[in-house]
């Protein structure tokens, strides 16, 4: 059973806006700033490209619904991981500064919940 639609559009359309508008695009500056200060200016726009090209798959493998409970995980891995880095690198690029902490967590909190919230349906014998 896939996890509901509501779900997967909800946490797909974040990774997929980051993805494409905020990285590909270059959309939001502000990320090819913080990727250039954590990773260096020299290749900062290719290096923050890549990044939104990953996001951008994050955003098809949530959509699909396909390992759903493991999606969630990497999906708490992964911005929990970014945010710690940058809290400590960059907070004066972030969007709302430390704060975004905050979000990032609420973000994590309810992945975890619709996580946990859809059944599996695989069967034991």
């Amino acid at each position: 059973m896939k996890p509901p639609l509501l779900f997967r559009l909800a946490f797909g359309s974040v990774w997929l806006v980051n993805g494409v508008w905020c990285k590909l695009l270059d959309g939001v500056q502000r990320h090819r700033e913080i990727v250039a200060r954590i990773l260096g200016d020299d290749h900062s726009l290719v290096l923050t490209r890549l990044i939104g090209a990953g996001e951008v798959l994050i955003a098809v493998w949530i959509l699909t619904g396909i390992r759903w409970k493991w999606s969630c995980a990497f999906q708490i891995l992964l911005v929990a991981t970014m945010n710690a880095i940058e809290f400590l690198l960059v907070p004066d690029l972030l969007l709302f500064g430390r704060l975004n902490s905050l979000v990032a967590l609420a973000y994590c909190a309810l992945v975890a919940w619709a996580g946990s919230a859809t059944r599996s349906t695989s069967r034991t014998p």
